[in-house]
């Protein structure tokens, strides 16, 4: 009993039945609205009809009292009795003393209480009981005015006409219910792949995925979201997996060349010139294990956006360029040049620390694969829409396009490039900082005027999409 319980207040609470009773009482309201619109339109309209009749008739019985009196409208009432080829024509004339003067009725109806202008009212005609709608007038001088008509088929066709309302109102009520449960059904079998699919990836299967139809209707757009977060999940968990491997394989060698430059310095011979040889070599190394944290943790910082906080209106144009001073020593250092042809303003909305890293690490990139006495070229300009674009060109020999396609992946490096310095991070980087800012990085061929075999131009695009 306690399950049936739990399981009705279940159904009771679900998104299904909730709809389910909105769309039963929007379609019992319609239906209702119909049967007014309809009863309005049949019996409100016999029963206007016959009031304005009798009003009509009311009011020319008595102009013809004010012209002439009574002995004119009890002959105006007789010839109106004997034209009437239906016999639903009801009139009565009574004197102060209460005698009928004209009409077919017996007596004035006693359902009809003085002071009363409108009244329906069981009456006596000509010996039969009959239902009639009546006009009372006070002519004046205690001489009273009845004229009606008998309504006995007109309320046998209201009867009918409620009846089958009524009836109708049923079978609406049985269609509401049906259709809310079809429609409750509906909802629940469109929604039941995406909580099929949202189970089983609960339980730790990623790759389930949630099925589409043809339709392309919203469930399917619900659904096409989900596929798409969980392909995005199913990208970070990989990417996880991978960093964590690539930390495991890129730090273990300097981790393990730290601690044998150690143990070698305590074993070796007690001399502290090579004591400290050993101690700054573990020292840089560890140094740079500590960078490839730092870059790690930035990477993160970027990718889950906490950094937005930081966003203020900045102009980029001296940002880049005291980037580019800065590399300007090293490229002059290394025999080659670095160019730039910047705005003088270039105003944004972000992270003014964040951008300049992005530039300053193409830059660190295309200095160390351009060869001495290459060029490096850093360019920056506004777009429509309120974009930026920041490019790095260099005259190094390139990127082979399936390079390309994975170089923004964390501790990639090409085969080319194993043999310079580096971690394989900063290109992450700058593809972590291009999307927080609402934009990506692109890798393709430089132009031909720098002189490379082909060379890497590297495009970060930011700014409102």
């Amino acid at each position: 009993m306690p399950g049936t319980l739990e399981a009705l207040l279940r159904f009771l609470r679900s998104a299904g039945f909730r709809f389910a009773v909105r769309f039963a009482l929007i379609f019992i309201g319609a239906t209702a609205v119909f049967a007014l619109v309809f009863w309005y339109a049949t019996a409100g309209s016999l029963d206007r009809q016959t009031d304005a009749a009798l009003r009509t008739d009311a009011l020319s019985l008595v102009e013809r009292w004010r012209e002439a009196g009574s002995a004119a409208v009890a002959e105006a009432i007789g010839e109106r009795l004997a034209s009437d080829v239906e016999g639903n024509s009801i009139y009565l004339l009574i004197n102060p003393e209460g005698r009928r003067l004209a009409g077919n009725l017996d007596r004035w109806p006693q359902g009809v209480p003085a002071g009363t202008d409108w009244a329906f009212d069981t009456v006596q005609r000509d010996g039969l009981t009959t239902e009639a709608r009546l006009n009372v007038m006070e002519l004046g001088n205690g001489y009273r005015l009845a004229v009606g008509r008998d309504v006995t088929e007109k309320q046998r066709l209201r009867d009918l006409l409620a009846e089958g309302i009524a009836w109708s109102a049923f079978a609406a009520l049985i269609f509401a219910v049906t259709g809310a449960a079809v429609l409750r059904r509906a909802l629940e079998q469109r929604l039941l792949p995406a909580a099929q699919t949202a189970e089983a990836i609960a339980s730790g299967d990623l790759s389930h995925r949630v099925p589409l139809s043809p339709r392309n209707d919203e469930f399917d757009r619900l659904g096409q979201s989900m596929n798409a977060m969980l392909d995005r999940i199913d990208r970070l968990m990989e990417g996880i997996r991978g960093v964590s491997d690539s930390i495991a394989h890129d730090l273990r060698t300097p981790i393990a060349r730290a601690r044998a430059k150690l143990e070698e310095a305590v074993v070796g011979p007690d001399d502290p010139e090579t004591l400290r040889a050993a101690m700054e070599r573990g020292i840089t190394d560890l140094d740079n294990i500590t960078r490839v944290f730092e870059a790690l943790l930035r990477i993160a910082e970027a990718e889950a956006g906490s950094r937005r906080a930081a966003f203020a209106p900045i102009d980029l144009a001296p940002v880049l360029a005291d980037v580019a001073e800065f590399y300007g020593v090293v490229a002059e250092s290394r025999g080659q040049s670095l160019e730039t042809d910047l705005p003088a303003a270039l105003e944004t909305v972000g992270d003014r620390d964040l951008l300049a890293q992005a530039a300053g690490n193409l830059i660190d990139n295309a200095l160390k694969f351009a060869p001495e006495g290459g060029r490096v070229r850093l360019t920056a300009r506004a777009l429509p829409r309120e974009r930026i674009e920041i490019a790095v060109e260099d005259s190094g020999p390139g990127l082979a396009p399936e390079d390309r396609a994975r170089a923004g992946t964390r501790f990639f490096r090409a085969d080319s490039s194993r043999a310079t310095p580096g971690s394989g991070l900063g290109l992450s980087l700058v593809q972590a900082v291009a999307r927080l800012h609402g934009g990506d990085l692109v890798l393709e061929d430089a132009p031909e005027e720098l002189g490379g075999t082909p060379g890497l131009r590297a495009t970060i695009r930011i700014g409102p999409a």
